[in-house]
């Protein structure tokens, strides 16, 4: 499509100046996008890989886990995405001459990056998606498949082939214990009372948490008891319960992940929430206005890649300069957002802060607008003026 078809109708072809620019760079967002997040997504995905097989657990238990961490993934690499495709795409109309016969003809720098304005509403709105809803729900998932595997009681008490005591006079041994919290081949030794020392083993066993405490429900077993007189009797038993008297149970599991909660409990932020889950008010903060703070970061990142390529004109030489610009304005802008959100963590008043690197890249887009427009001509000396 020729971008000056139409000039004689200015607003007929900004329109579509505007859809195959938007064109273009979704299609290199996406293509970013993918690239981006399969690079960190296997790399965790590795990592989990070889914690999660080598405890023993399933393949389908290390995909779910895998799929569950995409939605906060995607969430940190939409700006990055968005800003490589905007540099990529602005970069590749410069060299093709697009962007200066647009200039030429009188379009303002503020115009034509109005597709790039686009691209970052909708990485802005993408990650508004994520944030508020998708990541939480993701978060409450991987909590619950972690409980789950946790709610393997005797795999939170008790460890499969360790020799252990979790309470004084009582010593226990688990050969196997499944997915499902079953043990397999058990053998515990009674000592808590002087008089008798009892033996059990059983095939299978469970933990179980009671009012009174938590207790071994031992399944087609055998009891040894061999008394201080030395006499020993055998009881065969089809299932048996054991009180463990006060072995400490791990206590009931609180979400204190707070990417896990949604918008509105973090701003109300109640103080019994907040002891509840042992956080400050200031994180609670952090978390619900970064929600919001990161988003609109994504539109000006988006805008800055192709706004810097427009200042400086056209070079035979290429745009590395202004590429290698865009890439210190983005290190610039990520380095105080760090620093915005360390200070936000410090008081609970402190979270307009986490809005200040979206001001400051705004005033950086703004400016390169502006020079893109006021290009700094160098003053030509008369070579008249120059002999005299």
């Amino acid at each position: 499509m020729n971008l000056l078809e139409g000039l004689a109708r200015p607003p007929i072809m900004l329109a579509r100046y505007d859809r195959y620019i938007l064109g273009r760079l979704m299609v290199t967002f996406g293509f970013f996008t993918l690239i981006i997040v399969l690079i960190y997504w296997i790399n965790r995905s590795i990592r989990l890989f070889d914690r999660l097989i080598g405890d023993g657990q399933s393949l389908a238990l290390f995909a779910q886990l895998s799929l569950l961490s995409l939605p906060y993934l995607i969430y940190l690499m939409l700006p990055l995405s968005a800003f490589a495709a905007s540099v990529s795409t602005g970069n590749r109309m410069g060299s093709d001459s697009e962007t200066v016969a647009l200039q030429a003809a009188g379009i303002s720098a503020f115009r034509i990056v109005r597709p790039a304005f686009y691209l970052g509403l909708m990485a802005a709105a993408l990650m508004l998606v994520l944030a508020h809803l998708l990541v939480p729900l993701a978060r409450v998932t991987i909590v619950d498949l972690e409980d789950r595997l946790a709610d393997a009681v005797g795999a939170r008490l008790l460890e499969p082939g360790k020799f252990q005591s979790p309470v004084d006079g009582v010593t226990v041994f688990v050969g196997e214990i499944t997915d499902e919290g079953v043990l397999s081949k058990v053998l515990l030794s009674d000592q808590r009372d002087e008089a008798t020392e009892v033996l059990y083993t059983a095939n299978q066993a469970l933990l179980l948490q009671a009012e009174t405490g938590p207790q071994l429900v031992m399944i087609s077993g055998l009891a040894q008891s061999l008394r201080a007189d030395g006499t020993l009797s055998i009881l065969h038993f089809e299932d048996f319960a054991l009180s463990l008297g006060t072995a400490r149970m791990p206590e009931e599991r609180v979400l204190r992940d707070l990417r896990g909660w949604d918008t509105l409990s973090l701003l109300r932020a109640e103080p019994e929430t907040l002891e509840l889950v042992r956080k400050s008010k200031a994180e609670f903060l952090h978390e619900a206005h970064r929600r919001f703070a990161t988003p609109a970061l994504a539109v000006c990142t988006a805008v800055l890649g192709f706004a810097a390529l427009l200042v400086g004109g056209f070079s035979r030489f290429g745009f590395w300069q202004q590429v290698a610009g865009a890439i210190v304005l983005i290190v610039a802008i990520q380095l105080f957002a760090n620093f915005a959100e360390d200070l936000a963590l410090q008081s609970d008043e402190a979270w307009p802060i986490l809005y200040a690197p979206v001001v400051f890249a705004a005033t950086a887009v703004g400016m390169l607008l502006y020079l893109a427009d006021h290009p700094l001509k160098r003053r030509r000396r008369d070579p008249a003026e120059g002999a005299t």
